[in-house]
């Protein structure tokens, strides 16, 4: 797919449109402003996640890749979503973060079993005078 010449259109779910009154903008806000995002020429919806997470980092922070946030939706709002973009000529482009799963994720669990195939996808240090093993800070909590 050439994107040199395609009109992408980032929308971050959480503060785009909120059609239910909970403060939280939802794929059915998405959904109703297709009409616009259209008329301004866009070919992609990129859409910043929408996966389940417990929202430590508003999303980023995915356990489920392939469940919606229940406050985004559900799938077959998702299903709609791509349906309608797609009858307006508009592609969903979604946005994934592999390299960021929370810690209720089952890959993230199972990862700190000792022989767990998916400890290799995890960084585990040992610590250093009792200590974190750096001095790296997170904005998202913790350390």
């Amino acid at each position: 797919m050439d994107f040199k010449n395609k009109i992408i259109y980032q929308i971050y779910p959480r503060s785009f449109k909120d059609t239910n009154q909970d403060g939280i903008g939802d794929i059915k806000g998405i959904i109703s402003k297709l009409d616009y995002i259209a008329s301004l020429g866009v070919n992609f919806i990129w859409l910043s996640p929408v996966y389940a997470s417990p929202n430590a980092d508003f999303g980023y922070d995915v356990s489920d890749y392939k469940a919606i946030n229940p406050e985004y939706g559900t799938m077959a709002d998702m299903d709609l979503l791509i349906e309608k973009a797609k009858e307006k000529g508009i592609d969903i482009m979604m946005d994934l973060v592999m390299n960021h799963t929370s810690s209720e994720h089952e890959w993230f669990k199972k990862s700190k079993e000792k022989d767990s195939p998916y400890r290799d996808y995890y960084i585990y240090l040992p610590p250093k005078k009792g200590k974190e093993p750096n001095n790296w800070t997170s904005f998202f909590g913790g350390k």
